[in-house]
């Protein structure tokens, strides 16, 4: 099943705010908080395409039960 719309705006807001602190964490932050931060974006951007992925296989998998 795939994100719903309004769940997938809102992970894409979050990535724009995280990326932001990202920008003003890299000049005044440790190291660890930038790649936790990035890290986090990095997971968000995974859940989106994989959700993505997950619904087309899904696809893929009921199309080849309905042509047996």
């Amino acid at each position: 099943m795939a994100l719903s719309q309004q769940v997938e705006e809102s992970l894409r807001e979050a990535q724009e705010d995280l990326r932001n602190a990202l920008s003003f964490s890299s000049r005044t932050e440790p190291p660890y908080v930038n790649k936790h931060i990035a890290n986090i974006l990095a997971e968000i951007e995974n859940l989106v395409q994989v959700t993505e992925l997950v619904e087309n296989i899904d696809e893929v998998r009921h199309g080849l039960k309905g042509n047996q």
